[in-house]
């Protein structure tokens, strides 16, 4: 794959460091090997033991890893506050959620793919995304959400409000998207820090994916690197190659 990503002019996507992760040639037959039980009990591990202490001392605040601290949650949030865009409650990034999950004894398993970035989110406490780069096709665009634009997040159609919020779209081919509206300029929005689109959602039989991860700019982005690397190693054990851009 060569998937092309472009940047708006957008002051808020100064804010912005990512990540994208491409995954060719997935083997689900061997998929299991990608997240492992072993790893899944670490990184949960981890998380409990410092989302406890956290709880009992802050209850509003976010946990971490212990090899990072509360600032990366805020730094994520500052990255996402663009406009009328607030990053808390429903609104709030995906990797809260997670860590959420993650002390609750819930935390989601979804299809080995999934559940690897998934886990290097929660590890790193980046939100992340990852979704099927047939549907997408090969050209992207980073922007901001347009007043007016939405989709359709889960399997129960609840849509999510996408104006000023950091989102990743698909220019080409647009009619495998399963949406009616046309692709301008900007493209159509398919994935963002928060919930991302069912039109390119990753399911079992998909031959290639992209994940992505967004990273705030600055010190609080330092892990990104090693962020990426963990997805292309973990996802690389059930699939022909790896191949990682930072931007």
């Amino acid at each position: 794959m060569e998937t092309k990503l472009i940047f708006a002019q957008d002051a808020g996507l100064k804010k912005l460091r990512l990540a994208l992760i491409e995954l060719e040639g997935l083997h689900w037959e061997r998929a299991a090997e990608v997240a492992p039980e072993a790893l899944f009990e670490i990184i949960l591990e981890q998380a409990r033991a410092s989302g406890t202490e956290a709880r009992a001392s802050q209850p509003q605040s976010p946990a971490r890893d212990v090899r990072l601290t509360e600032s990366r949650t805020r730094a994520v949030r500052d990255m996402l506050r663009n406009g009328s865009y607030k990053p808390a409650g429903r609104a709030k990034p995906s990797s809260e959620y997670l860590l959420a999950a993650a002390l609750d004894g819930d935390f989601p398993r979804v299809n080995p793919f999934v559940d690897a970035v998934n886990l290097a989110s929660l590890k790193y406490l980046y939100p992340m995304s990852i979704f099927d780069a047939d549907k997408a096709g090969g050209a992207l665009v980073c922007r901001l959400g347009a007043a007016g634009e939405s989709y359709v997040f889960n399997s129960g159609g609840q849509i999510i409000d996408l104006e000023d919020l950091l989102c990743v779209c698909a220019k080409a081919p647009v009619r495998e998207l399963g949406v009616s509206a046309e692709a301008g300029a900007g493209g159509i929005p398919i994935v963002n820090p928060v919930r991302d689109s069912m039109a390119t959602k990753l399911f079992e039989g998909a031959h290639n994916a992209i994940a992505i991860i967004y990273a705030p700019s600055g010190a609080e982005g330092a892990d990104l690197e090693q962020a990426a690397a963990d997805i292309a190693a973990w996802c690389g054990r059930a699939c022909d190659s790896t191949a990682i851009r930072l931007f």
